[in-house]
């Protein structure tokens, strides 16, 4: 059984191109591009973002998420899926970068070298899960966990941003509480110039998005932004991207080898930890992600293969890293983006991954002007959309039960850690699950709270999860 799965995961052309046929091949090839470009649009401001707010350098982001594409694009198992840096990674990333990088004494080069490290162990993990079958297990965990996580990943997202939206010199450390007596203590020398930017970026941002998906929002709000900082609001001591990084390079291909920080007990649990962590995130996302994707593309030929997909979301792990990137997985917002503009086959991963590094390459001269309050207001749109009140309803409607899973891993996660918060939550469900949870047919009729149910309208509104 194993190796006949493994050789099913070594077909790289095999039933997502089905819809490639010689009478449709050149309308196909258009519309994946068309789709390509859109999302290689969106994806670049919001690569930037992200790796921010991980600790990592903003390059970093734009090359993860080319490289996370093509990878997951060619190995997964998704007709649509969407590969590339992700919210529910940061608070993983950023505790990692925290601890060994500059922040804990260490060098960024060493924090990186580690989280090559555990995302290489993260990836061959979720290899074996694939050839084992795992893959119909990642469904299992309980929506209510999973809203609750996603609020939790919000709160996180947006108390991090909090500083660089105020424009604070002095970068938040700490957890949820120290940064909040931070924010406090440095709130007189806030830069209001530069939360004005932070506010016109997410207004921006959300409203045209609004109008259509098409519009690349995050981009012309970059553009608007980095225009007023440069032209309108010149010596108002707005901080950017290169007065924290440096001028951003376009030698992106750069090799990034795994290292052990050190051989204390502690380090060893630490990769427990991590390795836990970015396969829980791996595996859930990515496998609900290709499953929403079937349902808002109305697949009606060849499902998603959810252990194939666990392989290749272990590929893209095990290689992403190492061409100076950091772990990455299916984006729910960004697959929505890229079926609602057209996207069958996945060509569309491959024009997105592409088009993304070229642009990046002829912008990265004026990427360096962005100020950092547009990055910080993009971010606080995507943990705004991160937030759903149809989701928190519909486990509010479930049980009891599950809504308090639901708070009590929202309050969780950024009160502690991702992995306490989540794991603690999955202890308490399986431990009370057999007093307190609902048996089909009892009350109202709702389905299993491991699926996601999300309408396809819901589905395709920018999530940016």
């Amino acid at each position: 059984m194993i190796w006949q799965r493994f050789k099913t995961f070594i077909n790289v052309f095999d039933e997502r191109f089905e819809d490639l046929t010689r009478d449709r091949w050149k309308s196909i090839v258009y519309r994946d591009f068309s789709a390509g470009l859109i999302v290689a649009m969106t994806a670049i401001p919001m690569a930037m973002g992200f790796a921010i707010a991980m600790g990592l350098r903003p390059e970093q982001g734009i090359i993860a998420g080319a490289l996370a594409c093509i990878i997951g694009r060619t190995f997964g198992g998704s007709k649509y899926q969407v590969y590339g840096p992700t919210a529910a990674f940061i608070p993983v990333i950023a505790g990692l970068m925290a601890k060994y990088g500059e922040p804990g004494g260490g060098t960024f080069e060493q924090g990186h070298s580690f989280l090559v490290l555990v995302s290489i162990l993260s990836g061959i993990t979720l290899i074996l899960m694939g050839l084992l079958g795992m893959g119909k297990y990642a469904k299992l965990v309980p929506n209510s966990i999973i809203v609750g996580f996603t609020v939790g990943i919000a709160i996180v997202i947006a108390m991090s941003n909090a500083g660089e939206a105020l424009g604070l010199r002095l970068g938040l450390k700490g957890g949820f509480l120290t940064k909040l007596q931070e924010i406090a203590a440095q709130f007189d020398s806030a830069n209001w110039y530069a939360f004005g930017i932070a506010m016109l970026t997410f207004v921006l941002t959300r409203y045209l998005l609004k109008i259509s998906i098409f519009i690349p929002a995050p981009l012309i709000a970059l553009g608007v932004a980095t225009g007023l900082t440069a032209f309108v609001l010149p010596g108002k001591d707005i901080l950017l991207i290169k007065d924290r990084f440096g001028e951003i390079p376009t030698n992106f291909f750069v090799f990034t080898g795994p290292q052990m920080p050190g051989w204390e007990t502690s380090v060893f649990v630490d990769i427990v930890y991590f390795v836990f962590a970015i396969v829980f995130v791996s595996a859930v996302e990515s496998v609900l992600c290709s499953s929403m994707a079937d349902r808002l593309a109305d697949n009606r030929t060849t499902p998603f293969n959810p252990d194939k997909e666990l392989w290749g979301q272990g590929l893209v792990q095990t290689i992403t890293p190492l061409i100076n990137g950091f772990p990455c997985t299916g984006a729910l917002a960004r697959t929505a983006t890229s079926i609602k503009a057209g996207a069958v086959t996945p060509l569309a991963g491959y024009f997105k991954g592409v088009l993304k590094l070229i642009m990046a390459v002829y912008l990265a001269s004026y990427l360096n002007y962005v100020p950092m309050a547009c990055i910080a207001g993009i971010l606080l749109w995507v943990a705004s959309n991160m937030i759903k009140p149809a989701e928190l309803k519909e486990v509010w409607r479930h049980s009891r039960f599950h809504s308090a899973l639901m708070i009590y891993t929202a309050v969780m996660v950024p009160l502690t850690d991702f992995l306490t918060g989540v794991l603690s939550a999955l202890i308490l469900y399986a431990i009370l699950r057999p007093f307190f949870d609902r048996t089909p047919g009892e009350g109202d009729a709702t389905e299993p709270p491991g699926e996601v149910r999300r309408s396809a309208r819901e589905a395709a509104e920018p999530a940016a999860r």
